[in-house]
């Protein structure tokens, strides 16, 4: 039945069938080597997709990141700052989510929070404040149990504290509620931006 049949492009999604794959449709993503999704296509500041025909002006050569690049977690949270100092938490995120994927044991959960807090900022840039809060929270309670040893000099108290204040701010007068320097969180000690709570 076509009432369910939606178009994407040349593709098509029935809602009451197998997915497209099974049906034999072919997959136009782009795939990086292990066989996972990646969007080709450009991204604004927030990480919104852009027309694929947009003429662009160059990224910021550190906002470009090979997704199966891995940094030493100093690195990675030093390019994270730099990138939410640039106003780009979207791309942030993307370097934190590489540390988490490699990281091992109990640390995995400090690099998931870290990718969290910087979702929830690029939730506050889109304007959504109910996914600015939910992820603010979620990522503040994640990180939480690192305070009493936080590796890689990562600033957990403040983060947590900050996180938690940006979120209830959220919730109570919105995304326009934050400064741009309210989104611009410290994550190590020393590292710059504005973590204070």
């Amino acid at each position: 039945m076509l009432l369910n049949t939606m178009v994407f492009g040349s593709r098509r999604w029935s809602g009451d069938g197998p997915s497209d794959r099974q049906n034999g449709d072919v997959d136009y993503r782009d795939r990086d080597a292990r066989g996972r999704a990646r969007s080709a296509r450009s991204r604004d500041a927030a990480g919104r997709p852009l027309p694929r025909d947009a003429d662009l002006p160059r990224p910021p050569e550190d906002s470009a990141l090979d997704p199966d690049a891995v940094l030493p977690p100093r690195e990675a949270l030093d390019k994270a700052q730099r990138l939410l100092d640039a106003d780009l938490p979207f791309t942030a995120h993307e370097v934190l989510e590489s540390a988490w994927k490699a990281a091992e044991g109990d640390e995995r959960a400090l690099w998931q929070g870290l990718a969290q807090l910087a979702v929830g900022l690029t939730h506050v840039q889109r304007g959504n404040a109910s996914g600015a809060a939910a992820l603010l929270e979620r990522g503040a309670e994640r990180i939480a149990p690192f305070a009493a040893q936080p590796p890689h000099g990562v600033a957990v108290d403040e983060l947590v504290a900050h996180a938690t204040e940006l979120a209830a701010r959220v919730r109570t007068g919105g995304v326009n509620s934050l400064s741009h320097t309210d989104r611009r969180p410290r994550l190590r000690h020393g590292s710059g931006g504005n973590a204070a709570g």
